[in-house]
């Protein structure tokens, strides 16, 4: 089992990670000892996270959405993929217009 998450730092930004055991891992972000980023940033609040029969596909999604922008992270956490799906493509467009 695995899990990816995303959690809203104190100054608004968005950190990505993976996970085998959410609960403990938030917990551990919460007293800042999750990351060097997350402890600069606390209080964080866990605002998504999905499950995975897997925690190498819990990984490959981390990667995927760390790649993402700030917009594009909050459009999937409030839309799902259907809010995001032509992101992408919509993206571009606007690039070369």
């Amino acid at each position: 089992m695995g899990y990816v998450y995303i959690l809203r730092c104190a100054d608004g930004t968005l950190y990505v990670g993976s996970t085998r055991d959410l609960d403990r891992r938030v917990v551990q972000h919460e007293e800042g000892m999750g990351s060097a980023y997350t402890k600069r940033r606390l209080p964080v609040e866990l605002i998504w996270s999905g499950e995975y029969a897997r925690i190498d596909e819990a990984f490959a999604w981390e990667k995927r959405l760390q790649g993402w922008s700030h917009a594009k992270r909050l459009a999937f956490i409030e839309g799902g993929l259907d809010a995001v799906q032509q992101w992408s493509v919509n993206d571009r467009l606007r690039r070369a217009a």
